[in-house]
């Protein structure tokens, strides 16, 4: 695969072969530095930060510059700097990527209706059904990537596949501001010499385990036998990595894939080692994830942790709800209890509440008995009095003047790490 930043690329020539191809996965080029650098032209060329001043906050994203020098996104921001010197920082501004993320999906939307967004800057196109209307799948690739350009004002790379998972890979290797087109019948000689790392869903884990038994390459799964994958990674896993190398990713574009799961993080200026402040804190997220979960409509079946640790050690844990909920006090609760079975006293640098597996609000309606109304209508004063005088006006008492020192409450989990 790419190395992320730009060596290895691979583009096709024009004129491509598309034979059998519909799927696009388009995915814009260092989003978060192609917009500021859309916004400041002065900024172009540099090796570029997208984060938060402070030594102790990580990388959202940085340009293809300063990742020639190693920077990458999550890196501690200090790390960065040690790595790349002369970099500039630039602080994030969410609300106009967002802006600039509206502007490209209108652009997707107005040549197929097929389209699954992925994040802020990728989605996947089915334009099978737009042949007529614009042409073969690698021409409407080059329409896109020219309308992007164009219209907005950065750039962005396109696979071009017969599958999901092809097109993925593919987008990735063309990057930057390139267009990889992968013909079906080219689908198993294009994967065999691709590491296991580079597949959908195989992380860094999995791939430790397939590479601890000789299973470096995709062609290797595909020589492996089940017994031996399911070994390594599980039958689940197992099932699916050969599913993958052989080419075969039934998976259609879904148009109405949404948000799988809520997110806040905070990381702290000084670590902390205060359990009574961090169950407090705890709780301080689960009220910001129930606020987001009501705005949307949406409820939880799932609450997870991640905790991390002054050496930069994380753990995650995670708890089934037995029942769906978008109450804060409730999430807050589960939270607290996963985090009080974690058997470590170190000292806490970050710490996130995530509200996962997503159904919409009332699908399962109310039991006969519902445990939270109090809290239910506690919270429903709440959104009404954040609405109308602003989030800042109104938390819990236990919160104020407690003069913590706390730093950003930005994390790129929150927002989607470019």
């Amino acid at each position: 695969m790419g190395h992320g930043d730009g060596r290895g690329r691979m583009v096709s020539p024009t004129g491509a072969d598309d034979a059998g191809t519909g799927i696009l996965h388009v995915d814009m080029d260092a989003f978060y530095a192609g917009v500021e650098i859309l916004d400041d032209p002065t900024l172009r060329g540099l090796p570029l930060i997208i984060g938060a001043p402070d030594g102790r906050s990580v990388v959202s994203s940085a340009s293809y510059e300063a990742r020639r020098y190693g920077v990458r996104a999550a890196m501690p921001v200090s790390q960065a700097l040690r790595l790349c010197p002369s970099a500039r920082i630039v602080p994030p501004h969410f609300h106009r990527y967002q802006e600039v993320s509206r502007q490209i999906m209108t652009i997707f939307e107005s040549i197929t209706p097929l389209v699954e967004p992925l994040s802020v800057d990728e989605a996947f196109l089915d334009v099978r059904g737009v042949r007529r209307l614009w042409g073969s799948p690698a021409v409407v690739a080059g329409l896109i990537r020219r309308r992007v350009r164009e219209e907005v004002g950065i750039t962005c790379s396109v696979g071009v596949a017969a599958t999901k998972h092809v097109a993925k890979m593919a987008s990735t290797l063309a990057k930057p501001d390139g267009m990889l087109v992968v013909a079906a019948a080219e689908t198993l000689d294009f994967l065999a010499p691709r590491p296991v790392r580079s597949m959908w869903g195989v992380g860094p884990k999995a791939a430790e385990a397939l590479e601890g038994r000789g299973i470096r390459t995709i062609l290797d799964v595909r020589q492996s036998s089940q017994e031996m994958l399911d070994r390594a990674v599980g039958s689940a896993l197992g099932h699916r990595i050969a599913q993958l190398a052989r080419g075969e990713d039934a998976r259609a574009v879904d148009t109405e894939r949404v948000e799988k799961s809520v997110g806040h993080e905070e990381t702290f200026d000084i670590d902390v080692t205060d359990r009574e402040f961090l169950r407090s804190e705890l709780l301080r997220l689960a009220d910001r994830v129930a606020a987001r979960l009501r705005r949307a409509e949406w409820e939880a079946t799932t609450v997870s942790i991640k905790v991390r640790y002054d050496d930069f050690r994380t753990v995650s844990r995670s708890q089934t709800l037995p029942e769906p909920t978008a109450v804060g006090q409730r999430i807050g609760a589960s939270a607290q209890t996963l985090f009080e079975a974690i058997d470590s006293c170190d000292p806490v640098r970050l710490l996130g509440v995530r509200a996962e597996k997503l159904r919409p609000a009332g699908a399962v309606g109310l039991a006969l008995w519902d445990d939270d109304e109090d809290w239910r209508r506690v919270e429903g004063a709440v959104d009404s009095a954040t609405a109308r005088f602003g989030s800042a006006t109104i938390t819990r008492a236990r919160h104020l003047g407690r003069g913590d020192g706390r730093g950003a409450v930005w994390h790129p989990k929150d927002h989607g790490i470019d």
